[in-house]
Parts: structure tokens; C-alpha cells; sequence
């Protein structure tokens, strides 16, 4: 039993006992009686299936559960607010709200918009520009961040295709794939074809790519290709690798791609001081990390620029903003030290086919120096 099997087994435990209590107040509004045994049975029964449901932490069934459950427990707390300050003021209003309450639409109602802007949201991706600048030496660049494009998954392909249309035309020095490009999910076919979409995307320095907590489909034991096969879809495409590796994109810039954080027990992962060994500090540096990892480490190494993905801006509300309060770098722009660091919300969604927190985007950062 994994660890995913446990927390569907806790979550069914807990939802089973809150969702009877729902559905027990829902029935009794609808004029069941349940009073009667039967009746209690009955509602027992539905509660358990709603809890079965919930087995799979990761599936749809599951996100619209949570939703009317959570939704139904902030209605809870706002009419017992209601009921404090309305209890002695005017009876009418309160048995109207009474009945709102108890018919349980709300959150059925809510749920349902909710779900349907993140379905919406997670089909439109929009362009999101940074402005760069450095008191180095730099000329203008401009560069397009891609990350986690989860591809054959959960977002129609043609979107990324339309995307490499837009980005044809923007006059890109050069792109960088922030890793998580295909999943478990993805077949080989589609594995294939990411790739092969991307690498047409036209740039002067060329194509880079850094490796994913999902590319290489760590998560199953039934894969649909190899490493070998991913490596050579991404290299046929005129796409290179940098893992744990260094290139100089110019005779003032370099580009730095990290091994993967989550997985560096597996594929190793080398320090920030070993990878640019050897390199010109006085050189503008970015570097390309999956997740929004070790940024101080970065900094102390004379790194400027550091580009993550993999949050997803937290893609369901409130993960995001947990995450911010947690110190995680959700989205967005940081300083850390004298390193800045862009943490994009990445190309589309992971898991469910839905966003209510963040957007689906690319990324254009504008670098210029004024140090000339």
C-alpha cells in the first residue's frame, strides 16, 4: 500500500463522517424523515458512497467532493455568524436564510462555477513578460521560458502549437524548457511529438532543456519510454540537455541547467560551485532549475537570473497561497540576495483538468544591461 492509498483511506474516514451530517440536514430540508431508521440507513449508505469517491486522492470525483464539503463548511460558519447576529433582530430574514442553508445548493452551486472557470483557465494560457536589467555587460536578450507543459495530458496539444506560432514571432535569442514537458501520463507518441513541437520554435542561440520531477516517469512502474528514448527525441529536435552542466550562450552570458532537486538522490545533483567550475564570473549567469530550489546557493555562486516552474502557482486555491505563507516561491519574482528569481506557473495544470489559482502561461524575459 503506497502513500497515496493511505491519504485516500484518511480522507474517505473523515469526509464518510462530515458528509453524513450533509446529507442527514439536505434530506431532512427535502422532507424525509429521519426519525425513522431507514432513513438514517439510506443516509449512511449515500455518505459512504460520497466517501468511496474520495479513494483516489487524485481524481476528479475527488476535487469535486472536497469542494462541496469545504464549501459546505465555510456556509456552516457564516450562518452560525448569521444566526449570533440576526437571532433577535428579524425572524423572517433568518428563516429565509434558514432555508438557503438547508436546501445544501450552495455549495453545489458554487462548486459548479468554480470548476467551470478552472476548466476555462486551464485552456487559456497568456504571455507574461519580465524586464531584466543588470549593471553588467549585457546586450538585449530576449528569452522564453516553457515549463510544464504536462503534454498529452490534461491540456489539448493544439494549445502548445498555437503557443510556438505566437512565439515565432516574437525574435527569440533563446528558449528554455523548464522541465516537466511529459509525465507519466504521456505516451510515447506524444513524448515524441512534445519535442518535436518545441524544437520549431525559432531562436539565434538556440533551444535548452533541464530535466523535471516527471520527465522521466519516475512515478510508475509502467512506462510508456525510456530514458534513452527521451533523450533521443530531445536531441533530435536540435535541444540540448543541461544537466548539472554549463553553456556559453555568448562572450558575455552563460546558461546553466540543474539536475532535477526532488530526484537528486537518484540522478545525483551537483552543487552550484561544482557546475560552474572553471566558469567567468564576470559573466551574466542564469540559471535553469526545475523547482524553485536552493536560490541562496545560487546567489552566493554569483548566479543573477535563476528560472523555475513546477508549483503551478498552486493551481487549486489555497495551495498557492499556503505555499507563500510557508515560504515556498510560488510565482512570480524574488530577490534572493543578488540572485533574481522567476518562478512561472507553468504551461498548463498537473493531475486534474482544472485551475482556480494562477494561469496557464509562457514566459518572455527581456534582459538588458547597463553596464556597457
Amino acid at each position: 500500500m503506497n502513500i497515496y492509498s493511505i491519504m485516500g483511506i484518511m480522507l474517505a474516514g473523515i469526509v464518510v463522517i462530515y458528509a453524513y451530517f450533509y446529507i442527514k440536514r439536505i434530506l431532512a430540508f427535502w422532507g424525509v424523515n429521519m426519525t425513522r431508521r431507514s432513513s438514517r440507513v439510506i443516509c449512511l449508505c449515500i455518505a459512504a458512497a460520497v466517501a468511496a469517491g474520495c479513494l483516489n486522492v487524485w481524481s476528479i470525483t475527488t476535487m469535486i467532493i472536497l469542494h462541496i464539503l469545504a464549501l459546505s463548511v465555510i456556509c456552516d460558519l457564516i450562518f452560525m455568524i448569521f444566526r449570533k447576529v440576526y437571532r433577535k433582530q428579524d425572524g423572517r430574514i433568518e428563516k429565509r436564510i434558514l432555508s438557503v442553508y438547508r436546501c445544501g445548493l450552495i455549495p453545489v452551486i458554487i462548486t459548479a462555477i468554480l470548476l467551470a472557470y478552472g476548466f476555462y483557465n486551464m485552456c487559456h494560457v497568456v504571455k507574461t513578460e519580465y524586464h531584466v536589467t543588470t549593471e553588467k555587460k549585457l546586450n538585449d536578450y530576449k528569452i522564453a521560458l516553457i515549463t510544464d507543459t504536462h503534454y498529452g495530458t490534461i491540456q489539448n496539444p493544439e494549445i502548445l502549437k498555437k503557443a510556438v506560432e505566437e512565439l515565432n514571432q516574437e525574435g527569440l535569442d533563446m528558449v528554455i524548457l523548464g522541465g516537466d514537458i511529459v509525465e507519466e501520463d504521456t505516451s510515447k507518441e506524444k513524448m515524441q511529438e512534445a519535442f518535436q513541437v518545441l524544437g520549431g520554435i525559432k531562436t539565434s542561440y538556440g533551444i535548452y532543456y533541464v530535466y523535471g520531477n516527471h520527465d522521466r516517469q519516475p512515478y510508475t512502474e509502467n512506462r510508456t519510454y525510456t530514458d534513452e528514448e527521451l533523450t533521443a527525441a530531445i536531441e533530435r529536435n536540435h535541444i540540448t540537455i543541461l544537466k548539472d552542466s554549463y553553456v556559453e550562450i555568448s562572450e558575455e552570458l552563460i546558461l546553466a541547467g540543474r539536475e532535477d532537486f526532488l530526484w537528486s538522490y537518484a540522478y545525483g545533483r551537483k552543487s552550484m560551485e561544482e557546475i560552474l567550475q572553471g566558469a567567468d564570473r564576470d559573466h551574466y549567469i542564469i540559471t535553469a532549475d526545475h523547482q524553485p530550489a536552493q536560490s541562496e546557493e545560487n546567489a552566493t555562486q554569483g548566479v543573477d537570473l535563476q528560472v523555475s516552474g513546477h508549483t503551478h502557482a498552486g493551481q487549486i486555491w489555497p495551495v498557492g497561497l499556503l505555499s507563500e505563507l510557508t515560504g515556498v516561491l510560488n510565482y512570480g519574482e524574488y530577490q534572493k540576495g543578488d540572485c533574481k528569481v522567476i518562478v512561472s506557473s507553468g504551461f498548463t495544470g498537473w493531475g486534474y483538468p482544472f485551475r482556480t489559482e494562477g494561469h496557464c502561461e509562457y514566459v518572455i524575459l527581456k534582459l538588458t544591461g547597463t553596464g556597457h
